[in-house]
């Protein structure tokens, strides 16, 4: 977190001024910027967002890392349950499909066990959970077919803090809709 404030105390430093004498040249929308003009930097303010918002996920899934064991119930519980309300993409008698709140790509669906059985992650499967393994991945091509992105998706899961995973009820996430960049991470 300090390091996020001190680079907001260099972005919130920096103006055109500071630039004045910055003579440079780049690829713009298939055009050369003449070299005479002056260009702001703007990948680093980029860049400090993305330290900022990393923090903030990161410390996300330290707190919900050090309360999952306590086996209470979970966002995903109360969605399952419709007392929160979610949109519905899929569903059957194990597993929920819902669009994520905070999408990530122009398609991006949590898909879940109705029944957690103790499954807060994946590194904590147990071969009884081999089923609803199954369902939660066969749930995501169904996903994937039902919105329109069977020529190219991701599923990703989040396992531990390491991983920032932010809900401690295992969930897969089905992402597409735009190219994916690999590496992913």
């Amino acid at each position: 977190m300090a390091a996020a404030n001190s680079f907001s105390l260099l972005r919130n430093s920096l103006t055109p001024r500071t630039f004045q004498n910055a003579r440079t040249s780049f690829l713009f929308s298939s055009k050369l910027v003449s070299k005479n003009r002056t260009v702001l930097p703007l990948l680093p303010r980029r860049s400090l967002c993305h330290i900022r918002a990393t923090n903030d996920e990161e410390a996300s899934a330290r707190a919900a890392a050090a309360s999952a064991d306590r086996g209470g119930s979970t966002i995903f519980d109360k969605i399952i349950a419709k007392e929160i309300p979610s949109t519905i993409v899929y569903e059957d008698e194990k597993v929920l499909a819902f669009k994520d709140i905070n999408p990530q790509a122009p398609v991006h669906v949590l898909v879940i066990p109705k029944y957690r059985d103790a499954l807060t992650q994946l590194s904590k499967a147990e071969p009884r959970h081999s089923e609803i393994l199954g369902n939660l991945l066969y749930a995501a091509k169904i996903v994937a077919e039902k919105e329109g992105i069977l020529d190219g998706f991701r599923v990703v899961i989040n396992d531990g803090p390491s991983a920032c995973q932010s809900v401690y009820h295992l969930h897969l996430h089905v992402l597409g809709g735009r190219q994916m960049a690999w590496p992913p991470g």
